[in-house]
């Protein structure tokens, strides 16, 4: 288990946002795994809504139109998803 002292000074270098798409990232790869393309679409969903729900004021406003094109994106690929 990391001390909190080392993640906190990790994640002084970056903003909110960069941090959410590099969990994003990392959930998605995990993700992977399973061959569901439902999986992938609700983690982009979600991820979508989170984006879409940071404050400005924590990341960039350019995070807020990742998480608007997520969440077009998302039900897209849960509806042409197979069963």
């Amino acid at each position: 288990m990391l001390p909190l002292q080392v993640i906190d000074s990790f994640l002084l270098n970056y903003n909110v946002g960069q941090a959410l798409l590099l969990v994003f990232v990392l959930a998605t790869v995990g993700a992977l795994p399973l061959k569901s393309r439902r999986v992938i679409a609700a983690n982009v969903t979600l991820f979508g809504l989170i984006f879409i729900l940071t404050p400005q004021a924590l990341a960039p406003v350019h995070y807020l139109f990742l998480g608007i094109v997520m969440l077009v994106v998302g039900p897209i690929l849960w509806v042409t998803a197979e069963g």
